[in-house]
C-alpha cells in the first residue's frame, strides 16, 4: 500500500485546487474521484457549462438587436445542437487541463468511491472491488447535489435539475423555475433569451434573497420588463405530469390557489451536502444537517481529517470559496503560514443578465451589526462605456461606516458586474476606506470606472450624475 502525505476525496474545485497546491508544496498527494473524469460538478454540470450557455444567450441578444449597432442580419436562428457541442468541447478541454496539471505537480488520482475508514485510511470501491489508501492526512471534498421538494422528484425529462437541463434536446417553449437563487435566475435568463416563456416561483419574499434588497428589486424589475413572470412569497403544493408537460399547483403570496402549465420544470431550490456513505460516522467529525463543522483551517474534530467545499457548515456553496478553502487546508497540513477564510470576504457572482456581483455586508446587515451606515450609489446610466455597450441599467451600491469611512460591502447589478467585482473584493480584503478608493485613478472609458463614482457618491462628490 502506498503511503501519502494527503489523500483527497473529490476532484471538484476544492479538491483539484487543493491537490495542485499540495503538489507545489512538496506533499505526496493522491485524489480519489468517483467519476471517470476530473473537475466535479462545477466543471461538468455546474458553473462552466452554465456560463457557456449564458455567454451564447448574451451573444444571441446582441444579434437580435444588430440593427441598432449598424448591422443587417437576416435568417438568424439557433442551432441548439452546436450550442451544446461547444459547451461539451469547453468542458472536456478544461477537464483534460486538470489532468495535465496533476501530472505536472506529481499528483496521482484513482477512480472509485472514496470513503473515510478511520485514522489515516481511505477505502476506494470500484466495480465491486475495494482497495485501501494510507495517508497521514485526509481531505473530504465530496461536494453537493440538487435538492428536491417533498413529493416532487426529478425524472430528468420533464422535471429537471441543473444537470438534466443542460442536456435538453431542444429549447422548451415554456419553462417553470422553482427557486430564485443563483441557479434559478441564471437558467431563467438563458431560456428567456432563447425565446422560452419563463415563470419563476420563489417561496421567499424576493428574488436572489441573499443579495442586498435593492439588488433584488432591480433584478425583479428588469426580469419583468423582459417578460419573465415572477411569483414571490408563494408555496408550491404539487406537480402533475401530463402529455403537455407539467402542471404546478401553488398558493400565491395572498394565499390564493393557482396553477401553471409548462413543457418543462426546473427544480432550483438549493443544494444538499453529499456526506452520506462517506465514512464520517467513523470519525469524531461533527455534522450539522449533513454539513461538516470545521475550524478556521478547515480541520474537523477528528485529527488530520479536513473538509472543504459545499459540505462545510457556515460557508457559502461557491466554487471559488472551495478553492481557497482547499488552499488553506493543505497549506496548514504542510506546516506553512496561511490566513483563515473570512466569510464576509467571499465574493458572490451571479451571471444572469443583468449580472450581479457582491461582497461584504448588505445595508441591512451592516445596520443590524451596529454600524453607523453611509450609503453611496451610482447608476450605470451615467457611465459612457455602459452606453457604448448598450447596457446601462443597474447600479453600484457602496455600504460604508460613516465614522471611519471603512468599506463594509459593495453590491453591483449591471454590465460586467462579475468582472468589476474584482476591485470591490480587493478593497474589502485590504480593509480600504472610501477615501482610499476616491483617490485611485480609474481608467476611462471603462465600465469599471463606475466604481470610482460609486465611492465618491458616499461623500456626495460623484461626477457623472
Amino acid at each position: 500500500m502506498a503511503k501519502y502525505d494527503i489523500a483527497i476525496i473529490g476532484s471538484g474545485p476544492g479538491g483539484y485546487v487543493a491537490a495542485i497546491r499540495a503538489g507545489e508544496l512538496g506533499l505526496k498527494t493522491v485524489v480519489v474521484e468517483k467519476d471517470p473524469f476530473l473537475g466535479g460538478t462545477c466543471l461538468h454540470v455546474g458553473c462552466i457549462p452554465t456560463k457557456v450557455l449564458l455567454h451564447h444567450a448574451d451573444v444571441y441578444d446582441h444579434m437580435k438587436n444588430a440593427a441598432e449597432l449598424g448591422f443587417e442580419v437576416s435568417g438568424l436562428k439557433i442551432n441548439w445542437a452546436n450550442v451544446l457541442a461547444r459547451k461539451s468541447k469547453i468542458v472536456t478541454k478544461h477537464s483534460k487541463g486538470i489532468e495535465f496539471l496533476f501530472k505536472k505537480n506529481k499528483v496521482e488520482w484513482v477512480q472509485g468511491w472514496g470513503k473515510y475508514e478511520g485514522p489515516g485510511k481511505v477505502s476506494v470501491e470500484k466495480d465491486g472491488k475495494k482497495s485501501t489508501i494510507e495517508a497521514n492526512n485526509i481531505l473530504m471534498v465530496s461536494g453537493s447535489e440538487a435538492k428536491a421538494l417533498p413529493g416532487i422528484e426529478p425524472d430528468h425529462k420533464t422535471i429537471l435539475t441543473n444537470r438534466s437541463i443542460l442536456q435538453l434536446p431542444g429549447i422548451p417553449k415554456t419553462l417553470i423555475v422553482i427557486g430564485a437563487g443563483a441557479v434559478g435566475v441564471e437558467f431563467a435568463s438563458i431560456f428567456n433569451s432563447f425565446g422560452s416563456q419563463v415563470t419563476i416561483l420563489e417561496a421567499l419574499p424576493r428574488v436572489v434573497p441573499v443579495e442586498d434588497e435593492e439588488i433584488s428589486a432591480e433584478l425583479d424589475k428588469t426580469y419583468r420588463k423582459k417578460g419573465i413572470n415572477i411569483q414571490t412569497g408563494c408555496t408550491v403544493d404539487g406537480v402533475k405530469k401530463d402529455a403537455k408537460g407539467v402542471t404546478v399547483s401553488f398558493k400565491d403570496k395572498e394565499g390564493k390557489a393557482q396553477t401553471l402549465q409548462a413543457e418543462k420544470l426546473l427544480l432550483a431550490v438549493g443544494r444538499k451536502p453529499m456526506t452520506e456513505n462517506c465514512g464520517l460516522e467513523k470519525s469524531k467529525a461533527k455534522l450539522e444537517r449533513g454539513f461538516v463543522q470545521v475550524d478556521e483551517f478547515m480541520q474537523t474534530a477528528e485529527p488530520n481529517l479536513y473538509a472543504v467545499g459545499d459540505i462545510v457548515a457556515g460557508l457559502p456553496q461557491l466554487a471559488h470559496a472551495a478553492m481557497m478553502e482547499g488552499i488553506v487546508a493543505v497549506t496548514h497540513i504542510a506546516g506553512k503560514p496561511t490566513q483563515p477564510i473570512v466569510k464576509t470576504r467571499i465574493p458572490n457572482a451571479t451571471y444572469c443578465e443583468p449580472q450581479i456581483g457582491s461582497i461584504g455586508l448588505t445595508e441591512n446587515q451592516a445596520r443590524e451589526a451596529g454600524y453607523k451606515v453611509k450609503i453611496g450609489k451610482f447608476p450605470f446610466v451615467g457611465n459612457s462605456k455602459a452606453t457604448i455597450l448598450g447596457n446601462h441599467g443597474g447600479f453600484v451600491k457602496v455600504v460604508s461606516d460613516e465614522t471611519y469611512g471603512e468599506v463594509l460591502g459593495i453590491h453591483i447589478i449591471g454590465p460586467l458586474a462579475t468582472e468589476i467585482l474584482a476591485e470591490a473584493t480587493t478593497v474589502l480584503h485590504l480593509e480600504g476606506t472610501i477615501d482610499d478608493m476616491m483617490n485611485m485613478i480609474h481608467a476611462h472609458p471603462t465600465v469599471w470606472e463606475a466604481m470610482g463614482d460609486a465611492f465618491a457618491s458616499v461623500r456626495g462628490l460623484q461626477i457623472n450624475v
